[in-house]
């Protein structure tokens, strides 16, 4: 494990933990694009009931809520904390005080939103939660656009994956989210993903190791769903999870695009689903349709009858 943190921070010297590569020296107080510093940064901890049934469970998902973000996609519903650096800095023994403090809440797990840009410093605290007894499933939930070479890093480590795929179109992906390269690197990740943890697996209800794919139902099919849900079932398997999810608004800069400057209909999002499951993915999650019209905290159910 010390040999893992100290590679992790190596990374940091000409900072590559992300696709984009940036090259500052992190350690010594350089920022790129995704504006993390040293030290990281928490918006917020605390047991959470919103998220995939075998990740909430019962008594919630044990979420740390990480400031700034490798993406900068112009519709984030999160912008105050990935883009406008809303948090604090803390210190490596305050992040694992933080997991010792969920798990006695008796959540299910440890899920880590958003935590490309800070993985050295999630690492060592782990490790020292660890010696004082963290026993908790690790989530690593994240945009998708990860490196390969912190994926390995992190090979043992993480139980459950949790990665967005955005985009199947690289245009769209560089327009709204910067990042002209997704696609390709969205697929190696998930599929090197899927190597070390497999399907998820789920016990008494709950989730306790494996991949469970989000992907964000955009307005007019700008997600490009249908070469998402191919690649899903060609390059990984058709017992993938997949978490096809309604709740796409326009918020922060989504104004300035007239093209997604709304809601998705309820048709849209229905031929989604139905498309998903003409792939053959019926181990997927969809939200309750009333999500779309009304603003409600999303349910969910585990099938895609309609």
């Amino acid at each position: 494990m010390q040999d893992k943190v100290n590679a992790a921070y190596k990374l940091m010297e000409s900072c590559r933990l992300c696709p984009r590569r940036c090259g500052v020296n992190r350690l010594k107080g350089g920022i790129g694009f995704c504006k993390a510093g040293l030290l990281p940064m928490v918006s917020s901890f605390h047991a959470h009931f919103g998220e995939e049934p075998p990740i909430s469970g019962r008594n919630g998902s044990g979420t740390i809520f990480f400031t700034h973000c490798s993406l900068r996609c112009v519709f984030c519903q999160n912008y105050p904390i990935s883009q406008l650096g809303e948090g604090r800095e803390i210190e490596i023994k305050d992040l694992a005080n933080m997991m010792l403090a969920l798990q006695k809440e008796n959540c299910h797990n440890i899920n880590f939103v958003t935590p490309t840009h800070y993985m050295p410093q999630i690492l060592e605290a782990v490790f020292l939660a660890k010696t004082k007894g963290l026993k908790l499933p690790l989530v690593y939930n994240c945009g998708g656009y990860e490196s390969i070479e912190v994926l390995r890093i992190l090979d043992g480590i993480i139980d459950i994956y949790m990665p967005d795929m955005k985009y199947s179109d690289n245009k769209v992906a560089k327009k709204y989210s910067f990042a002209p390269d997704y696609f390709e690197v969205s697929k190696k990740a998930i599929k090197e993903m899927h190597r070390q943890v497999g399907d998820l697996k789920v016990k008494k209800g709950i989730a306790i190791k494996g991949l469970l794919i989000r992907h964000l139902v955009m307005p007019d099919n700008f997600a490009g769903s249908e070469q998402i849900f191919d690649c899903i079932v060609k390059e990984l398997s058709r017992d993938t999870y997949v978490n096809i999810m309604a709740q796409y608004y326009p918020c922060h800069h989504a104004f300035k695009f007239k093209e997604i400057s709304r809601r998705i209909t309820r048709r849209e999002y229905l031929d989604t689903i139905k498309l998903a499951k003409k792939k053959g993915l019926s181990r997927s999650f969809r939200q309750v349709l009333q999500t779309i019209d009304r603003a409600r905290i999303p349910e969910w159910t585990d099938d895609l009858k309609e």
